[in-house]
């Protein structure tokens, strides 16, 4: 739960993805056995510091969706409102921003693609984390950053303050 006037918003790139069906449409593509292991460290990494969504705001996107579920089965106790929306998919920072802004939950995850998700995340801090693999933003990349805002529509570019981030693309 947050206070009276604070949001906080989960920040999540997919997880690692399958190439090996040429086949396949690039929204329909599910995660690999690497990005499913990620997704379930991240949901347990979540759980170990109290990071529970109350809503979600996913991507329609095969890869999106499938990490969700595999975070919310690893540590969600309890289940937030979810919505797949179709304009995350490939979406740039400013339609994210849009997406955000019609939360209605204090503590949101996003869970979009990049370059778009890389930049929404550099926008939203008044100060980015110190990682050196920050704008890069790997698959599984989670920032978690508060705003001391009464409802997401109040939400602004370089209002944010970052409370943690974290990488699980298996490259650690």
């Amino acid at each position: 739960m947050t206070p009276l006037g604070h949001r906080r918003l989960i920040l999540t790139r997919h997880a690692k993805s399958a190439w090996d069906d040429p086949t396949l449409d690039d929204h329909d593509r599910p995660l690999n056995d690497r990005g499913r292991r990620s997704a379930l460290a991240l949901g347990d990494w979540l759980a170990s510091r109290g990071y529970e969504p109350e809503e979600v705001l996913c991507s329609t996107a095969a890869r999106t969706q499938e990490t969700w579920n595999v975070i919310a089965a690893a540590a969600i106790e309890v289940r937030p409102q979810v919505r797949f929306e179709q304009s995350l998919y490939q979406a740039g920072p400013e339609k994210m921003l849009a997406v955000l802004r019609t939360a209605t939950q204090p503590t949101v995850m996003m869970l979009g693609h990049n370059p778009g998700i890389s930049e929404f995340a550099a926008r939203l801090p008044a100060r980015v984390p110190m990682d050196p693999e920050f704008r890069r933003y790997a698959t599984a990349a989670t920032l978690v950053v508060d705003f001391q805002v009464d409802s997401w529509d109040q939400v602004q570019p370089g209002q944010g303050s970052v409370m943690d981030f974290v990488r699980f693309d298996g490259r650690d």
